[in-house]
């Protein structure tokens, strides 16, 4: 039967060679085989760890401290919930952390202008402009002023650029497709030579996994809201990467048995029991995934963890690199 998908798109290595983890394979009441967990908050936590150590033999060794720069504009809660998700990491691994909040009628030079500052201050070696800005903004403006050597979420053009073409590198890579490959890393999954299928085109998150797995020599393929049989084409995967922001939408039918899937989607569902009237979901039914996928990231603590570690480690590669740092 023909289908097609309605959706909105949503949303390279470490301070140290990576170490692999032995998944575990979890069985239900009745002793039938689940999905192994990629468990992106474990592996956050040793990323974390590793990044800390990193911190303080540059601080020892060359008197400098990476920082870290956050703007934000407007009083979303869930960004300044994200903003203070990102301080609160930054000082448990010893990163310097520099915050500017704005009013939600700022203007676009305004923001511009704290970014100029953080450009030329010797001590931020990392930018970050939180999104969604205001609707009366220039998104794109607004990142293009990051200073490219700074711009540790990756999203600089010459920096996607980079990471599109064959011997080049760029100098970040954004931090969620990041964590994505590195949970793949961590956990000794096979990437090249696979078939891999991204679900979603989005700048952020998207595209960007798809260049990176064309990179580790995948077969890449990425379905989006004009696919025609979405389901038909995901079968095929070895892995799976999705990032669409619709809950469940990947059935357990949907996925060859056997692939290792990698779940961004973060969607609030209505849940009666829970205190707080909803539950998180992701964008792959994960019940139905356990049942067929040999690996499988829970929502939460999949990539979620896994995107803030990537932040901490491409601020301290920025550092390493303006310093000269080994």
């Amino acid at each position: 039967m023909s289908s097609s998908l309605v959706f909105t798109d949503s949303s390279t290595s470490t301070a140290s060679q990576p170490s692999l983890f032995i998944p575990q394979t979890t069985h239900k009441s009745g002793g039938e085989a689940c999905a192994k967990v990629i468990d992106g908050k474990m592996v956050a936590k040793q990323i974390r760890d590793e990044i800390a150590a990193e911190v303080l033999k540059m601080k020892e060794a060359v008197g400098v401290v990476p920082g870290l720069a956050v703007i934000l504009v407007g009083d979303r809660k869930d960004s300044a919930t994200y903003v203070r998700n990102k301080k609160k990491a930054c000082e448990s691994v010893g990163i310097n952390s520099f915050e500017v909040r704005l009013p939600e009628d700022s203007t676009e030079q305004e923001v511009i202008k704290f970014i100029s500052e953080f450009n030329n201050d010797p001590s931020v070696h990392g930018i970050l402009v939180q999104l969604p800005l205001p609707s009366h903004m220039d998104e794109q403006n607004v990142l293009n002023a990051v200073d490219i050597v700074k711009d540790v979420d990756g999203f600089h053009p010459l920096n996607i650029g980079r990471l599109a073409m064959r011997g080049r590198d760029p100098l970040f890579v954004p931090c969620t497709p990041k964590g994505c490959i590195e949970l793949l890393h961590r956990y000794a999954v096979e990437i090249k030579g696979k078939r891999a299928v991204v679900i979603g085109r989005s700048n952020i998150v998207g595209m960007p996994a798809a260049l990176l797995l064309q990179r580790e020599d995948a077969t890449v393929s990425i379905v989006h809201s004009r696919t025609k049989n979405p389901e038909e084409i995901v079968k095929h995967a070895d892995i799976i990467i999705s990032a669409v922001g619709q809950p469940n939408m990947v059935r357990g039918s949907w996925l060859k048995p056997g692939a290792v899937v990698i779940d961004v989607g973060i969607n609030p569902v209505e849940d009666a029991k829970s205190p707080r009237g909803y539950k998180l979901v992701g964008d792959v039914c994960y019940e139905e995934a356990c049942k067929v996928a040999s690996a499988v990231t829970p929502v939460p603590g999949g990539v979620g963890p896994m995107t803030i570690a990537m932040l901490l480690s491409n601020t301290l590669s920025s550092a390493k690199r303006i310093h000269n740092f080994q």
